[in-house]
């Protein structure tokens, strides 16, 4: 098998193509390439190609950080279902390929999060190309939890968790609670002060109003993104904020505020956003990151998961953060973040 790695410069090509694979989120999309660039990185988008057509793609993302310049890959690359040989080729290409372009640009590494089981098959390919598993994650999920919701609605809530169930009809008879959905630019603001409120309640830094006015604005060209606010008393008290791309609507930030739990907003809010997307046509409602709240309790994504959970569905675990060391660089970030991580509890 021959294959020739390609920068791709037609946007329906590229997506036409991620129509094609099983494996895929947003974060593949071109439009996240844009947003990336809007971000002021520079990207690349190559395609693995052979006699028969474009085989396998990748999103690269040249990242300067404090810690040093890495390459990073978020949910990819993505390639054709094709048998272990020839997945193994096509990733050796594109690995070939994009060490080429990140030593040329002072990368001490490649990091990626790949969307391939969790399988020792799939870790010994990784392990054969010169990867390692990272101390972190690559600001994406590793694993999600993801809702099939091609069904009518009573199957949907028959395969709720039955508090979960209740929760929600409690919220849907009090008339002081509504749900509202936005696509208005101008409810950035709104959205990124609840945010901040949620950040400094729980000690975590909140994505800058630039990101989340860039990521907004780049999937509203095609109509593919939205708020969901849930209030009471006209009062906002949960917000969400939802991507719809092929097929899949992507649960992706959210906030709510402490002093409204008891009414159960955000369980609302979160159906409503699924009858959302069942209306725009998606079968899938990913929620957006799991992590197994059993074995581990104690992790930040636990008490998230279990309400994730709720609302019916299954987990999807794919092989963890992979990174490509290419200089002795690389070393002082790995074990820097390895400390981090501890620290964290993660």
């Amino acid at each position: 098998m021959q294959i020739n790695i390609e920068e791709i410069a037609n946007k329906s090509d590229w997506n036409e193509f991620l129509g094609r694979c099983g494996n895929k989120t947003f974060l593949d999309s071109w439009q996240w390439g844009d947003f990336q660039i809007g971000q002021g990185y520079k990207i690349k988008r190559l395609g693995a190609v052979d006699n028969s057509g474009l085989r396998a793609a990748v999103l690269a993302v040249k990242i300067k950080a404090r810690r040093g310049t890495y390459i990073l890959i978020q949910h990819g690359p993505n390639i054709i279902d094709t048998n272990p040989q020839e997945t193994k080729k096509i990733l050796e290409e594109l690995f070939f390929s994009l060490k080429k372009w990140a030593k040329s640009e002072g990368a001490s590494f490649v990091r990626c999060a790949p969307l391939l089981e969790r399988t020792e098959e799939n870790r010994e390919v990784f392990r054969g190309l010169g990867f390692r598993p990272s101390p972190m994650h690559a600001n994406a999920y590793e694993a999600t939890w993801k809702l099939d919701i091609n069904r009518a609605d009573d199957d949907l809530q028959k395969g709720m968790r039955k508090t979960t169930r209740y929760l929600i009809r409690q919220a849907q008879k009090n008339p002081d609670i509504a749900i509202e959905q936005s696509t208005n630019p101008a409810d950035i603001a709104i959205y990124q002060e609840m945010n901040r409120q949620v950040g400094a309640r729980q000690k975590f830094a909140a994505f800058s109003d630039e990101y989340i006015k860039r990521e907004f604005e780049i999937f509203s060209k095609e109509r593919q993104i939205s708020f969901f606010f849930g209030k009471y008393k006209n009062e906002i008290a949960a917000a969400s904020m939802v991507v719809f791309w092929q097929g899949c609507a992507y649960y992706h930030q959210a906030a709510s505020l402490g002093k409204y739990a008891r009414l159960s907003i955000p369980y609302l809010l979160q159906w409503e956003a699924i009858r959302t997307a069942k209306a725009r046509g998606c079968k899938v409602y990913d929620f957006w990151g799991y992590i197994d709240p059993k074995a581990n309790p104690k992790h930040p994504w636990s008490g998230p998961t279990l309400f994730k959970m709720g609302f019916g569905g299954q987990s999807f675990e794919y092989l963890k953060t992979q990174d490509l060391p290419l200089s002795w660089k690389y070393w002082p970030v790995y074990f820097f973040e390895t400390l981090r991580k501890l620290r964290r509890g993660l």
